[in-house]
């Protein structure tokens, strides 16, 4: 059964009420959030409580810092898959809005928590905050949901056996890096970008290099360059490509883009949603003498992502 999305914490029907919840960002859904989502998940099969995921949209990071650069590492489509694909059966995206921003911890385990959404459980990880000025803690959650009747667990951090760090602040890191085995490593998964396809200038067709451009939006971009990529598209197929990610030295664009040439594919793709891992960085950006360097530099490009992505 498909995960249910629930955008909103007040008046909902008993039906939807009820649940044993991992609570918190989760951007990313990382192993280390997994492990959060394991905790809810064992309190979800002990009370015969439906498994969820409470979370926030925007971010609230978006919410108290409007000028940050894009950070997030993924969209909430993305996400819903993601927490669909651990089992998870119900994701609440609550509004992160001015109400929300002045909650005091204590209001916001009481009218959001208890009184909105009615969890029995709420599992956290160890360095969880909520509450105007991040005034709440774990463990002053505990102590809320002794009173207002529902049970909370902790889960400690959790690091790979090799000492990985499995953050979405180790994800960006790696990602500003270019290292795209180390993202996947904590991400579980190879990152990747989801976004409409869009019109662009149409400048590959003149050299037979068509591309699939997808605005980057408020998800993070990675280091520029170019990658060898799968993209999902709407109709389900996964198609091998090679990609570039940036601002294009040589056509120079203001706003970041993701320009996908997926490989013997044939289709319109404009105005689908499609989603693009970004598999491996093959090459920084570069600048070239003319459009006939530029279409040899891609033919190699073509050849190292097949390469690559037949390993």
């Amino acid at each position: 059964m498909a995960i249910e999305v629930i955008r909103d914490w007040q008046g909902l029907p008993d039906r939807q009420r009820g649940a044993a919840a991992a609570v918190g960002a989760f951007d990313g859904v990382h192993r280390g959030h997994r492990g959060v989502i394991a905790s809810a998940r064992a309190e979800a099969g002990r009370l015969q409580a439906p498994l969820a995921v409470v979370s926030f949209d925007p971010h609230p990071r978006r919410w108290f810092q409007p000028e940050a650069a894009p950070f997030r590492l993924m969209t909430a489509g993305q996400m819903a898959r993601a927490l669909e694909a651990v089992g998870v059966e119900r994701l609440y995206l609550l509004p992160f809005d001015a109400g929300m921003a002045a909650m005091t911890d204590e209001v916001f385990a009481r009218d959001v928590l208890a009184e909105g959404l009615g969890i029995r459980h709420a599992a956290v990880g160890f360095d969880f905050t909520f509450g105007k000025g991040r005034s709440g803690s774990p463990q002053a959650l505990a102590r809320y949901g002794s009173d207002l009747g529902f049970t909370v667990s902790v889960t400690e951090r959790i690091d790979d056996p090799d000492g990985l760090k499995l953050s979405s602040s180790a994800v960006r890191e790696a990602l500003n890096a270019g290292d795209m085995d180390r993202a996947a490593a904590i991400l579980g998964r190879p990152f990747a970008i989801e976004g409409e396809v869009v019109h662009g200038e149409k400048r590959g067709r003149t050299i037979g290099v068509p591309t699939a451009n997808i605005r980057l939006g408020d998800t993070m971009r990675p280091a520029y360059g170019v990658y060898a990529t799968r993209t999902r598209l709407a109709d389900g197929r996964v198609v091998d490509g090679v990609a570039n990610l940036g601002i294009r030295p040589m056509f120079e664009i203001e706003e970041p883009l993701l320009e996908v040439w997926l490989l013997d594919f044939d289709g319109d793709l404009y105005g689908q949603t499609v989603e693009t891992e970004l598999v491996a960085l093959l090459r920084g950006e570069m600048k070239f003498d003319g459009l006939p360097a530029l279409k040899a530099q891609i033919d190699r490009d073509a050849a190292a992502a097949r390469a690559v992505l037949s390993r």
